[in-house]
């Protein structure tokens, strides 16, 4: 008995000794084999406790939207649910009723939104929280070489602002949009269809990863499936803003999903090489509403659609289609699945009327991914890098200027196009990129 007891405690010794001396002898490979993405994903986490710390105390924090923020939940807790009442210094209350409520847990914790300090160490929180929805995502798709990791977290000043030192409720909204992503990547389609719902209901640029998910919901379940999950989405807004709804309806939602508000000319990060005049014209507004349209069609029936299918097909249950439909829950095409959101995001954010500083966190996350997922081969590492540094650029140039704007189109133009030379998404890719698999070639 002791004989085999030492024998096995040997045998696992000599493992664990195995795949350190393999580790170490492939250390040159782990920022660019896919199969390392934990390992290099679990020390840059470690790695931002650190820095989300040092932001947070040696860093000036910059009063712009928290205060009114906190006026606007605190005439809510007061007992005014008129949003045509609520408003901050900044203007009136112009976010659904998801934000509400999670603001107004804050400005408790906050000591009514007097204690930015501790506001900032629960942005921190935050942010770690989406770091790891965001690296679990990668994990599981393998799509993205592990060096790349440190260019989605460390490497971001504008990021850990957003964050940190800004407080603002863009990246609330995104942590629980990555929470569903993750939990659709797990097959909780109920679960993650409510998570979504509930990001939504924070702030509305969620939505532009709605024509993804639609297609998403119909290519798994077809429409009799899906109608339940819909539902289920406006369910909660209907029962996150009832006692809104009950007080003014029309103000709650003209006021909480205004799609028609006008955006300031001054904080513009990517149409600033236009004339205001342009900017602001309603016929410009509505030639980017149509190309954003277009775009998504075109992407539906020629990107996503699997190829000499109907679109029609969609509607029908998966068991009864002409060409069964592979699960997307199923390890080799979790890519895909995970390429039409991020997609369908990215494309809203090519036609925006009006990007401002705070939204740079919409798709930040996003773009190694969406690099990384297009059809140019001859698009090498070191260009895929060098436009997330121009992408980054863009976005803390300040104020934004004709070069740095018209580099962010250049760059998102580039990604798009890239985007759609990729092979449909439904053809069933491989495992990860397998560029990310190869090994690099020694010098």
């Amino acid at each position: 008995m002791a004989g085999g007891a030492k024998k096995k405690s040997t045998g696992q010794a000599s493992r664990i000794w195995g795949s350190l001396r393999t580790l170490w002898q492939e250390k040159h490979l782990i920022l660019f084999k896919a199969e390392y993405t934990f390992l290099v994903a679990a020390v840059l986490w470690f790695l931002e406790i650190g820095i989300n710390v040092w932001v947070i105390r040696k860093v000036a924090y910059t009063e712009i939207d928290w205060k009114a923020y906190m006026d606007e939940v605190e005439g809510v807790i007061n007992g005014t649910y008129d949003y045509t009442q609520l408003k901050g210094d900044t203007g009136p209350l112009v976010y659904p009723a998801g934000f509400v409520y999670i603001f107004s847990v804050l400005y408790y914790v906050t000591d009514h939104g007097v204690n930015i300090r501790m506001g900032q160490y629960l942005f921190a929180a935050f942010y770690l929280i989406n770091l790891l929805l965001v690296f679990r995502i990668y994990h599981r798709t393998q799509k993205v070489p592990p060096y790349v990791f440190f260019f989605v977290c460390c490497a971001s000043y504008r990021i850990h602002s957003i964050f940190v030192l800004r407080l603002f409720n863009d990246p609330v909204a995104m942590m629980l949009l990555f929470g569903a992503v993750n939990l659709f990547l797990d097959g909780r389609w109920m679960l993650g269809c409510g998570l979504y719902s509930l990001a939504v209901s924070v702030k509305m640029n969620v939505l532009l990863f709605a024509p993804g998910l639609l297609f998403i919901l119909l290519w798994e379940f077809g429409l009799l499936k899906t109608l339940p999950k819909l539902c289920l989405c406006a369910a909660i807004q209907l029962l996150l803003g009832l006692p809104f709804l009950l007080e003014n309806p029309v103000g709650y939602v003209s006021r909480a999903f205004d799609l028609g508000r006008q955006f300031l000319f001054k904080w513009t990060v990517n149409w600033r090489f236009l004339p205001e005049e342009v900017f602001l014209s309603r016929y410009f507004h509505l030639a980017l509403l149509g190309a954003h349209l277009l775009t998504l069609l075109l992407f539906t029936f020629r990107r996503w659609k699997r190829p000499g299918e109907s679109v029609t097909a969609l509607l029908k249950d998966p068991a009864n289609r002409l060409q069964p439909s592979p699960k997307l829950t199923a390890n080799h095409i979790l890519p895909s699945m995970v390429l039409v959101l991020f997609t369908s995001n990215f494309i809203g954010m090519c036609f925006s009327r009006s990007l401002h500083y705070q939204f740079y966190v919409w798709y930040f996350h996003t773009l190694p991914y969406l690099l990384w997922s297009g059809g140019v081969k001859k698009l090498a590492h070191l260009l895929r890098v060098l436009i997330l540094g121009l992408i980054e650029l863009s976005w803390n140039t300040y104020p934004s200027t004709i070069y740095s704007s018209a580099a962010l189109h250049v760059c998102h133009l580039i990604i798009l196009v890239s985007l759609w030379l990729s092979p449909p998404i439904t053809a069933g890719q491989q495992g990860g990129d397998r560029e990310s698999q190869e090994k690099p070639k020694r010098a």
